[in-house]
């Protein structure tokens, strides 16, 4: 009994000293992909400013030509244009100021035609 008893003492010191078995090598991983390119972002597009209306730039010039003639109450005289076509509307005190201020808006730079639709009213 001695000998099994010092066999089993070599066995198990033997079992002890043996090494761990070792794991497996993990596999290598594989190398980082580069990431596809992200595209660059859209230009920021500007709403470009809006455009002036000419057809309120030419209403805007003949008021202004009514206002700088002294002898016409541009006040009481709207302006509308469109395609080179001016519109008179309003009112007069006289037809001589009708007249003038036909007269001074076909001056004006741009304008093809008149139509006068001024009124003359006494007092006005």
């Amino acid at each position: 009994m001695k000998k099994t008893l010092a066999i089993l003492i070599v066995a198990c010191v033997a079992a002890c000293s043996e090494e761990a078995p070792k794991p497996a090598p993990k596999p290598a991983a594989p190398p980082p992909q580069a990431a596809a390119p992200t595209p660059p972002p859209p230009p920021v597009v500007k709403p470009e400013p809006p455009k002036p209306d000419p057809n309120q730039e030419l209403a805007a010039r003949v008021k202004r030509a009514l206002e700088g003639e002294a002898k016409i109450q541009a006040a009481a005289i709207d302006v509308q244009a469109r395609d080179g076509r001016v519109t008179l509307w309003g009112t007069a005190a006289t037809d001589a100021e009708r007249r003038r201020a036909e007269s001074v808006a076909k001056k004006v730079e741009g304008v093809a035609s008149i139509d006068n639709q001024i009124k003359v009213v006494k007092g006005s």
